[in-house]
């Protein structure tokens, strides 16, 4: 018995064609962003938004992270309303996780998660990635990425947001 093909062998090459073609682009705006900065806020805001329509996601945030006050502040964000924490502890939410971690979470049913922090009741997936300083070692600043669709962050996606952050990381301070 066959399985028919869902997708022809061209058409598989040209949809990731394209998609490393987006992931190019993608990067190559961040770097420009980051090397014609003059003024921080707004070169963020337009990560915030060029990270957005990267996706076509509901809500991107950037945050910086003051360790010694122990907290996360928002800087930017590109969606449809501003993040109902624009403040919050260090120990809290999935940001919490990521910073205490080092690591980026990625949550597929946000729902399903005691660490969320319920900004947008249509949320159903988020990713926090998080960014480091200079030598790697602590985490400044977080990216947050929200999805009104399940599991809408694969691993190629998280490597390339994981990318992303480095790319951006000139924009927090040392």
């Amino acid at each position: 018995m066959s399985v028919p093909l869902l997708f022809s062998p061209l058409e598989i090459f040209f949809n990731w064609g394209h998609v490393l073609i987006m992931s190019a682009m993608l990067k190559i705006d961040l770097q420009n962003l980051v090397s014609t900065a003059r003024d921080r806020v707004a070169a963020l805001q337009g990560v915030a938004e060029v990270l957005r329509s990267s996706g076509n996601y509901r809500w991107v945030g950037l945050y910086d992270v003051d360790r010694a006050a122990g907290t996360v502040k928002n800087i930017v964000w590109s969606g449809p309303g501003a993040p109902k924490y624009p403040a919050f502890s260090i120990t809290k939410g999935l940001t919490g996780a990521a910073i205490s971690t080092r690591k980026t979470v990625n949550v597929g049913d946000v729902a399903g998660d005691p660490r969320y922090l319920t900004a947008f009741g249509t949320t159903r997936s988020e990713i926090i990635v998080p960014v480091f300083d200079g030598a790697g070692e602590n985490v400044v600043g977080t990216i947050d990425v929200e999805s009104e669709k399940p599991n809408a962050f694969s691993e190629d996606v998280q490597s390339l947001l994981e990318t992303c952050s480095n790319i951006i990381r000139p924009l927090w301070r040392p």
